[in-house]
């Protein structure tokens, strides 16, 4: 049986940028959900005991496991999501994120700086028409930001996600309502979880 994943933090952890009554919600009730969904459908099958990676890369290319790669990648997405962020920054914190040498050489030849990588994740999250994810991806040796609808997931593609935000509307709406921008400007600048990036780089 999948269970959901304890947060990395308190839920009031990442104000004022994401409310602990946004996580009340997303985590506690969107994010469970998914969870109990992929449990029923599941149950009894080859898929019970695999990981959730195993599941999405077995059933994304099947339309007659649509509902269990849904649930399953949707299970898998929300806890890479809490994992890419970190506590909110206190004014006494330096600015700078700390990134590994060889993954900020890597984002400086890919993007030729921070601040470019920050622009091309937030164009990428306000442009993605309806529900989904940005992510940065591993493909390969090469890094890139990919945009995906829905439930759908870097494994599928055969890529390894980094980082990610979610830009489900029930992700920022209670604090933003309909400035996903903002939103996304929030996490870029002051809960992104570059020491998760590193551990997903190596």
């Amino acid at each position: 049986m999948f269970t959901l994943p304890l947060l990395p933090y308190d839920r009031a952890a990442l104000e004022p940028y994401i409310s602990a009554r946004t996580l009340d919600f997303h985590y506690g009730k969107h994010h469970q959900a998914y969870i109990d969904n992929l449990n029923k459908l599941v149950a009894g099958t080859e898929l019970e005991k695999e990981t959730l990676e195993n599941i999405i890369k077995k059933t994304a290319s099947d339309p007659a496991q649509t509902a269990i790669f849904n649930n399953a990648a949707q299970a898998y997405n929300h806890a890479f999501f809490w994992n890419s962020l970190r506590p909110a920054e206190t004014p006494t914190e330096a600015s700078l994120p700390e990134i590994a040498p060889k993954l900020l050489v890597l984002i400086n030849s890919t993007f030729g700086s921070l601040d470019n990588l920050y622009a091309d994740f937030k164009a990428a999250a306000v442009s993605q028409f309806g529900s989904g994810w940005v992510w940065l991806v591993k493909d390969g040796e090469a890094l890139k930001i990919a945009k995906t609808a829905n439930a759908d997931n870097p494994w599928a593609r055969g890529w390894k996600p980094l980082l990610t935000i979610d830009v489900w509307e029930h992700a920022y709406y209670l604090d933003y309502q309909n400035r996903r921008a903002d939103f996304v400007e929030a996490i870029l600048r002051h809960l992104l979880n570059w020491q998760f990036a590193e551990i997903n780089f190596r």
